[in-house]
């Protein structure tokens, strides 16, 4: 499906609303016809600065935004290219460190829109060409690129000659794109998902890759042979892990102490690890063990096990922890579970309000929330076929989950949670999790807009 995208400036809504009614209205996988704009714009993807590329089905934003904090402490400037957004569109794109201004960006989709023509690309591969062509006309000493589904045939992945390109975790997402039969590529689902990610390594450029399970390590292994891409693996040529107070980074050029990451949850120490790991993989941009410590501290990645901050929703939360993540699967859900369990003897289980696109596997998502929930409302996600409130709770009661609601929006999921509180009369811990477009919503209501 096509992302919903929208705007306040009139110029940018026209040309997002010319893009809905050019483009096919979902995603579509393939790099002819991103190779084909980006030709007639005059192949600005061959023009951006150094490339840092990550893939992978959960961590690779969080990992880019440790790229770029740890880049923009060692005084680099750098762009940034990311989705989906969730508030505004203009977050995918970050020209030299700032989000691209609507003064910029209604030009910018124009003349990418009026260059496509018969070529009819998708949103996402006509955004791709707008955010290549503000890259590749205002300087700066880096980019970061994360892919948009999938690798091997992301419309990112017209990109030929990255500086290093990088793979986070994995998990099953995206059936219907990534798991389709194809000749010559794995069977086994995760491997398949490997086969995908690892499409994006390139002949003679490092590829970083979290640990992942043998058939998965295999066929990464495999591709990065095939193309001649110098393979670095956790737990073999790096490693973080916790030291005392702080952690440490192992590689073969040494060790780097760390303070713990400002993103909240043990797998963000991973994706800090693949951060490092990346840009220690190249030699072309300096960034000092200073730097590194800088971004631990500074990184800012919304809607990743965010704990919202004073707000319109936060004002209504039953005097307890308001969190949001907009993890969708069951690799996330797991991680999320993780670390909400690690405190449940302390504060008792979360209160858990779920939305959740239709295409997503609540089933997989509920199993992994329900050792970690007390109480479950559901709402529907504006704008997007989801799954309706009544099956999600239907579906969560045979999780064993009793203590069930339906709420038409996440205020009025509050308030249910709320009634709760004050009859158990103790606070309650909160989380909003099931869609990263539902985030962008919670953090519109919250007035927290990305910036």
């Amino acid at each position: 499906m096509a992302d919903r995208a929208s705007s306040e400036n009139p110029a940018v809504q026209a040309q997002l609303d010319r893009l809905s009614y050019l483009s096919p209205g979902r995603d579509v996988l393939g790099l002819e016809r991103i190779s084909a704009l980006m030709e007639r714009l005059g192949n600005p993807h061959r023009a951006l600065p150094p490339v840092f590329h990550v893939a992978g089905t959960n961590g690779k934003g969080s990992t880019a935004a440790f790229l770029r904090a740890a880049l923009e402490a060692a005084g680099h400037s750098v762009h940034a290219y990311t989705s989906p957004h969730l508030v505004r569109f203009n977050e995918r794109i970050r020209v030299a460190g700032k989000l691209i201004d609507d003064a910029s960006l209604a030009p910018l989709l124009a003349e990418v829109l009026d260059s496509a023509g018969d070529i009819a690309p998708s949103f996402f591969e006509a955004t791709t060409a707008a955010a290549f062509l503000a890259f590749a006309r205002t300087p700066a000493d880096a980019t970061i690129i994360e892919v948009g589904l999938g690798g091997r045939l992301d419309a990112t992945n017209v990109i030929d000659q990255p500086l290093v390109t990088g793979i986070a975790s994995l998990g099953i997402d995206h059936r219907e794109f990534l798991l389709t039969p194809e000749a010559g590529t794995p069977t086994e689902p995760l491997a398949r998902i490997a086969f995908e990610k690892a499409g994006i390594a390139k002949t003679g450029v490092p590829l970083v890759t979290l640990a992942h399970g043998a058939a998965a390590a295999v066929t990464i292994a495999e591709r990065a042979k095939q193309v001649g891409a110098p393979l670095l693996v956790q737990g073999r040529d790096w490693e973080m892990g916790p030291a005392a107070d702080h952690h440490v980074f192992r590689d073969q050029r040494g060790s780097v102490f760390l303070p713990q990451p400002a993103l909240a949850g043990a797998h963000q120490l991973a994706n800090a690890g693949l951060a490092v790991a990346m840009l220690r993989a190249q030699t072309k941009l300096d960034v000092d063990p200073a730097a590194l410590s800088a971004a631990m501290f500074n990184v800012r990645w919304p809607a990743r096990l965010q704990r919202l901050g004073p707000g319109p929703l936060t004002a209504q939360a039953p005097l307890g922890e308001l969190w949001l993540d907009g993890g969708h699967n069951v690799d996330a859900a797991q991680r999320i579970a993780d670390f909400f369990a690690r405190d449940i003897a302390d504060r008792g289980p979360v209160d858990l309000i779920v939305g959740m696109l239709a295409n997503k596997d609540l089933d997989g998502f509920l199993r992994a929330m329900a050792p970690v929930t007390r109480a479950l409302v559901a709402v529907p996600v504006p704008d997007h076929a989801h799954h309706a409130p009544e099956a999600i709770t239907a579906l969560a009661k045979t999780h064993g989950l009793k203590h069930l609601g339906q709420a038409t929006d996440v205020p009025a999921a509050l308030g249910i949670i709320a009634t709760l509180a004050r009859k158990e009369r103790r606070a309650r811990g909160v989380a909003i999790m099931g869609s990263l477009y539902l985030a962008g919503d919670v953090l519109r209501l919250n007035d927290e807009v990305p910036d």
